[in-house]
């Protein structure tokens, strides 16, 4: 691990901290039950904010080596939502972007293929590129060709030089987690034919803010984006962030970011420029307010959960993901208010909840258990997992959103 102290886009000293969640285990590294807990690491989770790169970015790095390769069990296609979210993106580019058998689609963080599958099934060209070896395994058994390997402009550079140009690369969730964001989209555009398009999509720093969605910052995030901070990028590396598109029921909030050689900037991105302006975002004041938020929120959610136990209601989690972790350690919520977690990927079944310890279970064991209360961790999902639930609910189960203010929902 190692203290920041520029600015990862602009090199600014000018870091202006105004959240501190403490010290936090690395949100994805689920743990076997026989590791002791003084065997796992903590490390330092403080936000901070450049006024002149307008990005909100971690001050401590962790090794992405450890991150996303030693421990890393996220396979997006166990969310139907996701799923159903690609094809749509994927069916979009085809039509939009007239591709066929001469094309070449890359995805950077590409996964288990859960996008790049629905261009195979369409015999369009891919290559997927993601470090993680489970799931770039998983991949190549779709028939998706994958590069086991972190992207930078050394790689691109390399498939340029083997023959390789992109008519589209998509990188959906990716920009949060690598630590040089100049070196990744230096090679996104070494990478771009001449008339080609970059899609961008994560989680919109200002929803993120707005909904006080404190549990979306972990270790693997360094970065919180916001439209202004991914044109100061952009521009820095002689691309143009030309549209925007917002799906308010993804993650929580995201944007998808539209990125090309060349300036044809929609009514779009000039309207969600002028309006994070008028709101504030790039100004510190803006984020130190949601700092002391945060504060009332953690509050709120631990005086929630100590009360309905001491009444004593059972109470489990929904969602062995990383804003999970998050929230359980940094709001301090261990087995005592919170017994196990449910999660549908069998890859993190059988393992414990980093930090706090909690194990974790199918789904199915809700029916079968019968906890009073279901906290929310994947909130981001709430729909879909309500609707999975519907036998739980029936029994007179009740659930637990815990932002942006902590409340029980049928």
């Amino acid at each position: 691990m190692s203290a920041i102290e520029r600015c990862r886009v602009t090199g600014s000293t000018d870091l202006q901290p105004f959240l501190d969640l403490g010290d936090t285990p690395l949100a994805d590294a689920l743990v076997d039950p026989d590791n002791r807990p003084e065997n796992e690491a903590h490390f330092p989770l403080e936000l901070c904010f450049c006024p002149e790169s307008k990005l909100v970015q971690i001050t401590h790095d962790v090794d992405p080596e450890v991150m996303f390769v030693d421990n890393y069990l996220y396979f997006s296609s166990f969310s139907d939502q996701v799923a159903q979210h690609t094809r749509a993106h994927a069916e979009q580019l085809v039509e939009s972007r007239g591709l066929g058998p001469d094309s070449l689609v890359v995805e950077l963080a590409s996964n288990d293929g859960y996008l790049l599958r629905h261009f195979v099934e369409l015999g369009i060209p891919v290559l997927g590129i993601d470090p993680a070896p489970d799931q770039a395994a998983a991949a190549r058994e779709k028939g998706v060709p994958t590069l086991e390997e972190f992207f930078g402009v050394e790689l691109a550079e390399r498939l340029v030089a083997e023959g390789k140009q992109a008519d589209v690369i998509i990188a959906n969730n990716v920009m949060a987690h690598i630590p040089d964001p100049n070196d990744f989209v230096g090679g996104m555009k070494t990478l771009l034919a001449d008339d080609g398009v970059i899609t961008v999509e994560n989680p919109y720093v200002k929803t993120l803010i707005d909904h006080c969605e404190f549990d979306t910052i972990y270790h693997e995030h360094y970065f919180y984006w916001s439209c202004q901070s991914v044109d100061v990028l952009t521009r820095r590396n002689s691309l143009v962030l030309n549209d925007v598109q917002h799906f308010p029921e993804l993650h929580g909030g995201t944007l998808r970011w539209w990125i090309g050689h060349h300036e044809d900037r929609s009514d779009a991105v000039l309207s969600y420029l002028a309006d994070e302006k008028a709101a504030g975002l790039d100004t510190f004041e803006y984020y130190a307010d949601f700092g002391r938020r945060v504060d009332g929120v953690r509050a709120e959610l631990k005086r929630l959960l100590s009360e309905l136990r001491a009444e004593g209601a059972r109470i489990v989690g929904y969602g062995a993901a990383a804003k999970g972790a998050t929230l359980l350690n940094a709001t301090g919520i261990g087995t005592d208010l919170v017994e196990y977690v449910v999660d549908r990927n069998p890859h993190k079944q059988g393992l414990l909840m980093p930090g706090t310890r909690q194990p974790i279970k199918d789904p199915s064991f809700l029916v079968e258990d019968r906890p009073d209360y279901v906290l929310l961790l994947a909130w981001n999902f709430e729909k879909e997992i309500l609707d999975q639930q519907s036998d739980y609910r029936e029994q007179g189960g009740r659930f637990i959103r815990p932002v942006p203010w902590p409340e029980v929902v049928a």
